[in-house]
């Protein structure tokens, strides 16, 4: 008998401690979720001039839409737009979040002729559903 209750404190200790291990900081784990949309402009010609006006703007679909999670200094996660430029990050916790995508910059500095487009969003209840401004992009 003592051997049993021995075992089970040592069970309820186990459980406990790999509860309180636990980080609930930003990232997967939740069930709020981060929704939004990607509009993409038609500013520039493959050349990088840019185009006379005006402009074609869509929602667009098949582009690459990451999160970063806290602080943390590169993505965590990331998911294609659907056929109406819809992104959707879920079963996310409370924190704060940087979605982005990559717009075309004709006037890179860097030689990528590319430039993060960001926005920083804070979750703030564990069930949250959060709806962000479109993610305006240049093409």
């Amino acid at each position: 008998m003592k051997k049993m209750h021995n075992a089970i404190a040592i069970v309820v200790a186990i459980i406990v401690m790999s509860f309180s291990s636990c980080s609930n900081g930003p990232g997967p784990g939740g069930k709020a979720s981060i929704q939004g949309k990607v509009r993409m402009t038609n500013r520039w010609s493959a050349a990088c001039t840019e185009l006379a006006q005006p402009f074609d703007s869509y929602y667009a679909g098949d582009i690459d839409v990451y999160i970063i999670y806290g602080d943390d200094p590169s993505y965590g996660d990331r998911v294609k737009t659907g056929p109406d430029g819809t992104f959707w990050f879920r079963y996310l916790r409370t924190g704060t979040y940087t979605v982005y995508a990559y717009s075309k910059d004709c006037n890179s500095t860097d030689g990528s002729g590319t430039k993060a487009i960001t926005l920083t969003i804070e979750i703030t209840d564990k069930e949250q559903v959060v709806i962000t401004d479109d993610l305006e992009l240049e093409r």
